[in-house]
């Protein structure tokens, strides 16, 4: 089954093998990644990933276009969840790729944040 578009403002970077596009529906934001999680590439998805100065912030991270992702993109997420639990808010992961999820679960990175099948099961409140 196909994901649904997210509707909100879009805004698209990309640095080296990583694209990241932010947007936004109802209050959450939603980072599309496309791409390797790597050492080269982390800075990037971290940079998305901000959230000094917001409150309560909800943030989905669609995984389903990303092949691979080394530790570097793990600490991302954990430094990420760290700072989103921090400010009242959550962090989910939509759609990881087989083997994307793979590495999420040897490291016990899926019990620490919450990890969905699907984008918009992530999204559901």
């Amino acid at each position: 089954m196909a994901e649904e578009p997210v509707a909100g403002t879009e805004q698209a970077v990309q640095s080296g093998g990583l694209t990241v596009a932010v947007t936004a529906t109802d209050g959450i934001r939603v980072l599309a990644v496309v791409g390797d999680i790597d050492h080269h590439t982390g800075d990037r998805l971290r940079s998305a990933l901000e959230v000094t100065g917001t409150k309560r912030p909800r943030i989905v991270i669609d995984l389903r276009r990303v092949a691979f992702m080394d530790s570097s993109g793990i600490n991302v997420l954990i430094a990420a969840h760290q700072d989103v639990t921090q400010a009242g808010g959550w962090l989910r992961l939509a759609g990881p790729t087989p083997a994307v999820r793979r590495v999420l679960e040897l490291v016990g990175v899926d019990q620490l944040i919450d990890c969905r099948d699907t984008l918009r099961h992530a999204l559901a409140l």
